[in-house]
């Protein structure tokens, strides 16, 4: 089996696994990176939505030897002390029910914001369609939205 070296939340690491093998199970069962989730396996869902090099990805879709050379961030690598402006505004609005769906959501919404920081309701409303939520807290995860990007305009 090859050994592939990635770099994943800012630290290389090396890993052992057939070159087909989805990188969301590389992340799951050989680095214990357990916060992005399985939900469909077809890149349907976006629930295992991850950055591979700042853009949002989805990782049950992407061979692991298609990112050997990629800088990989999971949600736990977002912020590992839920400091993240994202973070704190899914707390404050108490966006998750089941929350199954949450990391991938932030994630999604974390490459929004790298690309627009004040999306209007539109902008947030299109980038994020594709990331499905059983629970339907589509309202609460906008206004999260809204509250991080105001929360990033205040500090820059």
């Amino acid at each position: 089996m090859p050994e592939y070296a990635i770099t994943v939340n800012g630290q290389l690491r090396r890993v052992q696994a057939s070159a087909d093998t989805p990188l969301l199970w590389v992340l799951r069962d050989e680095l214990g990176l357990i916060g992005t989730k399985f939900g469909c396996g077809v890149g349907l869902c976006r629930a295992c939505t991850v950055h591979v090099d700042g853009n949002a990805s989805f990782s049950c879709q992407l061979p692991i030897a298609a990112v050997a050379d990629a800088s990989i961030t999971t949600i736990e690598g977002l912020s590992p002390d839920r400091s993240h402006p994202l973070q704190r505004a899914w707390i404050a609005e108490e966006v998750p029910q089941c929350g199954y769906c949450q990391p991938g959501q932030i994630m999604s919404a974390a490459a929004l914001l790298a690309r627009t920081p004040a999306p209007d309701d539109a902008e947030i409303d299109q980038w994020m369609a594709p990331n499905l939520c059983r629970c339907g807290t589509y309202n609460r995860i906008r206004a999260a939205i809204r509250r991080a990007a105001a929360e990033a305009s205040h500090d820059g």
